[in-house]
């Protein structure tokens, strides 16, 4: 395995010199790898079987309600109840490797039972989001092939419209109390019922606690999943990207996939790590970002303390309380949520020494405020679904704003032209990327594989730039790039720019037909100040944009769409401006 310090240079004819020769392994931290080795694992079930004999009586994870109220699970219980699930699935109801089984639900004690077990039992998992609506659901159902759903029974009224129409054979509702001291349980479930939070079920189903106690009564009678069944090149997801640039896709993830970035990101975490490990996931576990922080926590031995729902960010502050937590990963609007807080800014989280953030790009006014108010900054990272999902992250000792860093362990990028060429570093290009968390292809959609695969190399779709360090940096996505009068303008620069005005909370940017310029910009802006003007906005730009730069068209909103991960849906406010124009 060659140190960090070494620069290999793979370079052949082929113009990518440059990116070859990695001239960011400088910057790995001391005794970190340039590449991984033996990742160590059979599958990503065996990080949960090895993690949970190594820490079996520590605390894995937690729910914490906004209440305060709390439950948690040991990495012992997790692991039983995991194999428990894993035999229901197998051995009660007769799934195979390889079937999906698909769930939704948020952040509570039953996501990490249902991933872990579906994973030992072989099974493909399809996350859905519990928000979606009835053909969202039908889509992720109905492209999966899905056999099994659990569903939080907070949406179970949904479930008659979209089981009928699916190939789900079983369905299993749990509750977000579920696997809380009974007290505490009972507690929650009589608020949910007199605020009528969980609507009548009419569709058959089962508990998940029930499915957990059928499993057992399999493992009683020697029905246990072996472990040697599942390899690093199975499917272990489903994973349906979000839809932000069209109808979503399912990127096929295999356990390797997972395995080696858990790894990579260890690589870069590990000589960091405190002796409290302790974890606020407050992104929905559905999502790739926040799935992939629950693996790597886990596999350290760490405490995760899960919050159902980060909206309000009020909903955070019991777990900021009541827990020391040292790692948060976020996303760029829940960053600026927090600091907009009293309580988070008079009384900040003192040892939180780890920040990773991603989704979307941190924006610097963000990032800066949030170093000045914790005291330790924002690292920026940058990865997709499709990419299991980090390839760069800011190195903890090199952290530079604006930038999502360097590539991680064992992985190449490229960036280049329309044409596939390497363009000089620091000009713009599509960034490509090529390693061992890059997923398979697009589950039967060889046609949208093609598209984005070639040779190994998946093209991300973003616009990015590398400086002589080898530091990355995101302009915009190739899609969302608006066209005034033959000039490029990126929407993440402009919105950046927008972001840094007091009187503003958030802003949104996209093109709209314009008669003179062919295209102009358009900013949708969600105001902190009521008192902010257009003409506000536009002075304020014209001090850091160019002109054909500045917002020619400035609408304000209550709230912008967005993204369960806090991404602004640009698609979205592109449809709203063509319907204005008739060309929806």
């Amino acid at each position: 395995m060659a140190d960090a310090n070494t620069e290999t240079n793979n370079s052949g004819a082929d113009g990518f010199e440059a990116y070859d020769a990695r001239p960011w392994l400088k910057y790995y931290p001391e005794g970190s790898n340039a590449d991984l080795g033996d990742l160590g694992y059979s599958s990503f079930a065996d990080i949960v079987r090895q993690a949970s004999a190594a820490h079996a009586d520590k605390p894995a994870f937690t729910t914490c309600l906004p209440t305060g109220t709390t439950g948690t699970l040991t990495f012992a219980q997790v692991d039983r109840m995991s194999d428990e699930f894993a035999a229901y699935l197998r051995q009660e109801i007769g799934l195979s490797k390889g079937d999906r089984v698909a769930i939704q639900s948020p952040n509570c004690l039953a996501y990490p039972i249902f991933l872990f077990g579906a994973a030992k039992a072989g099974c493909v998992i399809v996350n859905i989001n519990p928000l979606y609506t009835v053909p969202e659901i039908d889509h992720a159902l109905n492209d999966s092939g899905a056999r099994l759903l659990v569903m939080i029974d907070m949406f179970a009224d949904k479930l008659p419209q979209v089981v009928p129409k699916s190939k789900v054979e079983h369905v299993l509702v749990h509750s977000v109390a579920d696997f809380f001291p009974a007290a505490r349980k009972f507690l929650v479930k009589t608020v949910q019922k007199l605020k009528k939070m969980v609507p009548k079920n009419t569709q058959p189903s089962l508990p998940f606690t029930r499915a957990l106690q059928l499993g057992a009564a399999q493992m009683d009678k020697g029905n246990a999943v072996s472990a040697e069944e599942v390899g690093l090149d199975d499917l272990l997801a489903l994973q349906y990207t979000g839809g932000t640039t069209g109808r979503s896709k399912g990127a096929m993830l295999t356990h390797r996939n997972l395995v080696a970035n858990v790894a990579q990101s260890y690589n870069n975490l590990e000589r960091y790590l405190p002796d409290n490990r302790t974890a606020m996931t407050a992104l929905p576990m559905y999502h790739i970002f926040a799935m992939g922080v629950s693996g790597i926590f886990y596999s350290v031995g760490g405490h995760n303390v899960l919050i159902p729902s980060p909206r309000p960010v009020a909903n955070l502050k019991p777990a900021f309380e009541k827990f020391d937590i040292t790692f948060f990963s976020g996303v760029n609007t829940l960053f600026a949520g927090l600091l907009a807080e009293d309580w988070f800014r008079e009384n900040p989280p003192k040892n939180l020494g780890i920040t990773i953030g991603g989704g979307t790009a941190v924006q610097v006014p963000v990032a800066e405020r949030w170093e000045k108010v914790v005291g330790y900054p924002v690292l920026q990272a940058y990865g997709l679904t499709e990419t299991s999902p980090g390839v760069t992250t800011n190195p903890i000792e090199n952290n530079r704003l604006g930038s999502i860093g360097v590539p991680y362990a064992s992985t190449c990028i490229r960036i280049v032209d329309e044409d596939g060429k390497a363009v000089p570093v620091g000009e713009p290009g599509e960034l490509i990327v090529k390693g061992p968390q890059v997923m398979k292809g697009y589950w039967e959609r060889p046609d949208a594989t093609a598209e984005a695969m070639t040779d190994g190399w998946f093209h991300t779709g973003d616009v990015a730039r590398m400086d002589e360090d080898g530091f990355l940096y995101i302009v915009d996505r190739k899609k969302d790039m608006v066209n005034v009068s033959g000039f490029n303008v990126y929407p993440n620069e402009v919105e950046e720019v927008i972001a840094q005005h007091p009187g503003v909370a958030s802003a949104g940017v996209i093109g709209v037909p314009d008669e003179a310029s062919g295209e102009a910009v358009r900013a949708y802006v969600v105001k902190s100040d009521e008192a902010l003007t257009e003409e506000a906005i536009r002075e304020h730009c014209k001090q850091y944009l160019t002109n054909y730069k500045v917002p020619k068209q400035i609408v304000f909103r209550k709230e912008l769409p967005m993204t369960p991960v806090g991404k602004v849906l640009r698609k979205d406010l592109r449809a709203e401006a063509e319907k204005e124009t008739g060309k929806a």
